[in-house]
């Protein structure tokens, strides 16, 4: 048996940096933020108005957006109405997931963990809802789009960023492979 190893192998592949307890913490402080948010917004509109009551803060804007007290059995948006347990059940996993991944990233990802802190808000937000009321309470009301809430557009930010990192990363990793080509 030959054990004769290049120079330059290691056994032990280069492991990055291991996340501190505040950039593991970006997860919760975000996702708490809109959790309190989320549900200051929706308890305000069901203590302000009946179901299904407008009010118009702006009044020469109304067609443009008002608040509307509305329910939805569904997901966000108003999408696939009556799956509130289906949804639950599958807030509950992809929370788990969010938070177990933000414990295993490495140190930095902070656009990341915000992300996902958006996410799990947003997830935890509507859950809280199905739990207390069997529905989830959506009041923003702009025109033609599905009346929605802030743990709507958190989990649709959260999203958005999610895939904007995506194509960042894409565009880096391609950009130092073909700086490699020019290179070789």
């Amino acid at each position: 048996m030959n054990n004769w190893q290049p120079e330059e192998y290691d056994p032990t592949p280069d492991t990055p940096p291991r996340a501190s307890l505040s950039q593991r913490t970006i997860l919760f402080l975000v996702a708490g933020t809109v959790i309190l948010l989320d549900q200051f917004s929706k308890q305000l509109v069901e203590r302000s108005l009946a179901l299904y009551e407008v009010w118009a803060p702006i009044p020469a804007i109304e067609p443009f957006f008002r608040i509307m007290h509305a329910t939805n059995t569904g997901a966000a948006f108003g999408l696939f109405q009556g799956g509130g347990l289906f949804f639950g059940v599958m807030a509950l996993i992809v929370s788990a997931g969010i938070i177990y991944y933000n414990h295993t990233l490495p140190a930095g990802n902070n656009w990341l963990r915000l992300a996902l802190g958006l996410t799990l808000g947003g997830a935890l937000g509507n859950l809280i809802d199905r739990f207390r009321l069997g529905h989830v309470t959506d009041f923003l009301d702009f025109g033609p789009w599905p009346v929605f809430n802030v743990a709507d557009m958190a989990v649709v930010g959260g999203a958005l960023l999610l895939g904007w990192l995506t194509w960042r990363e894409s565009r880096q990793m391609k950009q130092a492979e073909w700086g490699e080509q020019v290179e070789g």
